[in-house]
């Protein structure tokens, strides 16, 4: 998964970070999370290095694979695993599901929607936390297809 910030990007916020006196920053979207940490005690250049490096390394790897897709949030709501706090998650990583198995609930305006797999495949990621807030078009799965 490519984040949506360019290297250049994240130096100059960290530089923005130093000269505001902020030690720490956290932005999470499209199944990118980035955390950064300011050590205000470095050179300048060793700690944009140092950010860029770590953030580098969190940034998550998606291997060039025409049959893994997205299964994205079709609204805005809280993402839930099961169908109750004591119940078992519906799906697993590495769990094949087919059209139409459950993946998970998402609660908008108080009311429970199961959303259900659009093809048959394997379940390679699950990129949500139980009881995480979603946003429209936020990726929550990724799905190896089939090929069909």
């Amino acid at each position: 998964m490519k984040s949506p910030w360019s290297y250049e990007q994240i130096e100059e916020l960290i530089g923005f970070l130093k000269g505001h006196s902020v030690h720490t920053f956290e932005y999470e979207a499209k199944g990118v999370k980035i955390s950064l940490g300011v050590d205000l005690g470095t050179t300048p250049s060793s700690s944009k290095s140092a950010a860029s490096k770590s953030v580098q390394a969190a940034l998550p790897v998606v291997e060039e694979n025409p049959n893994l897709k997205k299964i994205t949030s079709p609204f805005v709501g809280t993402f839930y695993a099961a169908p109750s706090p004591t119940s078992p998650a519906y799906i697993k990583e590495g769990q094949h599901v087919k059209k139409g198995d459950v993946l998970c609930i998402l609660e908008a305006m108080k009311l429970m929607n199961e959303i259900e797999a659009e093809q048959t495949g394997t379940i390679r990621s699950i990129l949500v936390e139980n009881g995480q807030p979603v946003e429209y078009g936020q990726p929550l799965f990724l799905i190896e297809t089939d090929g069909r």
